[in-house]
């Protein structure tokens, strides 16, 4: 299997500060900086690409467990909401929500909550995340 990267670069302070985050691929490029990360400014961080790539983990790895069971999904659509705290004297990543809705026919509520109960805890993410609450809602679309 080959190995991903990604790199970054941060000049500055912490809250002067600022830096650029990319994808070895090329596919992603960007600005990140503490208004970014602990406020509300523009540009992304590091959370956010965890979130991405969470989500998108979890979505490919849903889409295996349905079809292993016979079901074959038209779309699976997750967003991942990540949470950053203060716990006692430093930042944690305490949380991350997934919201998944998916139109796979045939398939009963039961058999797709517990094929996604299988994606949220089986996708590499997810295990690599696990010292973090994962929580996962579903939607099935008729």
């Amino acid at each position: 299997m080959p190995k991903r990267k990604a790199e970054a670069r941060w000049e500055g302070g912490l809250k002067d500060g600022r830096g650029m985050m990319k994808l070895g691929s090329g596919a992603y490029e960007g600005a990140y900086s503490f208004g970014s990360r602990f406020e509300s400014a523009g540009g992304t961080n590091p959370e956010e690409l965890i979130g991405a790539a969470h989500a998108g983990c979890f979505s490919m790895a849903l889409s295996l467990m349905l079809e292993q069971a016979g079901f074959k999904p038209k779309r699976i659509d997750t967003r991942a909401e990540v949470t950053l705290e203060k716990v006692h004297d430093h930042f944690e990543i305490t949380r991350i929500h997934l919201h998944t809705e998916a139109e796979v026919p045939g398939i009963d509520e039961a058999t797709f909550r517990e094929k996604a109960t299988s994606a949220k805890n089986g996708c590499p993410v997810s295990r690599a995340l696990t010292g973090t609450r994962i929580e996962l809602e579903t939607r099935l679309k008729a």
